[in-house]
C-alpha cells in the first residue's frame, strides 16, 4: 500500500485519523483551487526533521508564504552545516548541562552549534550594515537563505525561488543575542519589524488563502490576524497539542476563528487535527503528493 491510499484509508478510521483525510481533501482543494498558501510553524518543527519536508515544500513552490519565528530561521542556518543529535525524554538535565548540551524534547543541541552560528552571522550583520539601509525580516531572512548552500534548507530553497519568509520578533532567540551585541558597535544599525507591509500586499491581493498551521505562537497568529483583512483564510489546517480550554491562541480551534473573521465560514473549509505535527504532517504532504 502506498502512504496516498493509507491516508485515504484513515479518513473512514473515525477519531484523528478521520481529520487527517479531511484535511488532506481540503488540502488539496486548496492547490486546486489556486489559493495562496500560507505554511506557519514554530521553531520545534525545524528542530525535528520537519526541516526537510519545510524545504522540499518550497522547492516544489507547493506553498507561496512561509511565517515562523527567528528560532526556524537561525537552527535551519544552523542545520545547513552542523546536525542536531537525537537524544532522550529523560535524559539528566543537570549532566546534560554541565557537557554544553542544550535539550529540545529528545533532540539535543551542543553549545558549539550556537559558536558556528555567531560566527557566520556577525559578518553577515556588517555587509547589511555597510549597505546603509534599514532592513526588513523577510529581507534578512533571504539574505540568510542567500548564504547557504543546502538543499535540505527552507532558507535556501526560500532564496532560490523568491518565496518569502516572515518573522516577527526578531530579537527574540540566538540571532536576537546576536543583534544586541552587533549593536553595541554599530547603534544605527536597524531590523524594521513593522516594515512587513508585502505581507499586507499578497493577503489583499490573494483570489484565495489557505491556511497550514503548525502549532501556535505568533507565527499563526500573524497568518491568521492578516487575514481578517480580506474576511479570513478561505481554507484552514490547524495541528495542535494544545488545550483550548485556557483560551490560549496555541490551543484555539479553527471554528473559534470564525468568530474573529480570520477564517471564513464554511462547512468544509477547515479542519483541526490534534496531535503531534512530526507524525500527522508528514502523512499530510504524503497524501497530496
Amino acid at each position: 500500500m502506498k502512504v496516498k491510499e493509507l491516508v485515504k484509508q484513515m479518513e473512514n478510521a473515525g477519531f484523528q485519523a478521520t481529520q487527517i483525510g479531511k484535511a488532506t481533501s481540503i488540502l488539496k482543494r486548496m492547490k486546486k483551487e489556486k489559493a495562496t498558501i500560507f505554511l506557519t510553524f514554530t521553531s520545534n518543527m525545524v528542530s525535528s526533521g520537519l526541516r526537510e519536508i519545510f524545504a522540499f515544500l518550497v522547492k516544489e513552490k507547493f506553498v507561496d508564504v512561509i511565517i515562523t519565528t527567528i528560532g526556524s530561521l537561525e537552527e535551519d542556518f544552523i542545520k545547513s552545516k552542523m546536525p542536531f543529535l537525537l537524544g532522550d525524554f529523560d535524559a539528566d538535565d543537570i549532566a546534560l548541562e554541565k557537557k554544553g548540551i542544550n535539550r529540545i524534547g529528545n533532540i539535543f543541541v551542543p553549545n558549539n552549534r550556537y559558536k558556528f552560528l555567531e560566527r557566520k552571522i556577525q559578518p553577515i550583520l556588517l555587509k547589511m550594515y555597510k549597505q546603509k539601509k534599514v532592513w526588513k525580516p523577510y529581507e534578512f531572512a533571504e539574505i540568510l537563505g542567500k548564504n547557504l548552500d543546502d538543499k535540505n534548507s527552507f532558507l535556501y530553497w526560500c532564496a532560490k525561488n523568491k518565496i518569502p519568509i516572515f518573522c516577527q520578533a526578531v530579537t527574540d532567540g540566538a540571532i536576537g543575542l546576536q543583534l544586541y551585541f552587533f549593536k553595541q558597535r554599530y547603534k544605527d544599525f536597524v531590523i524594521d519589524e513593522t516594515g512587513e507591509e508585502k505581507l499586507v500586499e499578497i493577503t489583499l491581493n490573494a483570489k484565495k488563502t489557505g491556511g497550514i498551521i503548525l502549532g501556535g505562537g505568533v507565527a499563526k497568529h500573524h497568518a491568521i490576524g492578516v487575514n481578517i483583512l480580506r474576511g479570513g483564510f478561505d481554507y484552514a489546517i490547524y495541528i495542535t497539542t494544545a488545550t483550548e480550554y485556557d483560551g490560549s491562541l496555541s490551543g484555539a480551534r479553527t471554528k473559534e476563528a470564525i468568530s474573529w473573521s480570520k477564517i471564513k465560514k464554511g462547512k468544509f473549509n477547515h479542519i483541526t487535527i490534534k496531535g503531534d505535527a512530526t507524525v500527522i504532517f508528514p502523512l499530510l504532504v504524503a497524501g497530496c503528493f
